[in-house]
């Protein structure tokens, strides 16, 4: 069933993807490689994550300013998120996608959801951002493979 959450835009724009969640917050600057995309914090729990064509669903950014130009290069290069879901304004991710507006015509939308909606978004769920700050969150499908595991390791099994 599809949900509508009403968030704040802090850099409007239309994007839709699929969920990538994470509780922690994340420096770009030295979390996010702006050739490929990949969460390259090896502290951080989406490590190895790549935020390419997702909705990054995170609660703030955290440390340098840097991250701005750090987004910057990801929109230019092709691998920013589709867009990026915080619990806070986040100046410094604001203005690299404001100023990669500027600069390329092309923004990464930024809303802000309030707690209750903010946590209630999952993992790989499909997500639709509206210049509004709507949100539509669509839930994701339900897998139909199952991990069994097998001679030291998980293998996908159909069901």
């Amino acid at each position: 069933m599809e949900r509508i959450l009403i968030g704040k835009p802090v850099v409007a724009g239309s994007a839709e993807g699929v969920a990538l969640v994470s509780k922690e917050p994340l420096s770009f600057w030295g979390g996010v490689c702006p050739r490929t995309g990949e969460i390259i914090d090896r502290r951080h729990e989406c490590s190895g994550s790549i935020v390419t064509g997702r909705v990054f669903v995170f609660p703030q950014g955290k440390g340098s300013s840097t991250s701005s130009a750090v987004l910057m290069e990801g929109i230019k290069a092709g691998v920013a998120p589709a867009a990026i879901i915080n619990l806070k304004v986040d100046p410094i991710l604001a203005l690299g996608s404001i100023v990669s507006d500027e600069l390329y015509h092309q923004a990464v939308p930024i809303v802000v959801l309030a707690e209750e909606d903010f946590f209630s978004i999952r993992q790989d769920d499909h997500l639709t951002i509206e210049p509004d700050g709507k949100v539509l969150v669509s839930p994701a499908p339900k897998s139909t493979t199952t991990k069994r595991f097998f001679q030291g390791r998980y293998q996908d099994q159909p069901q």
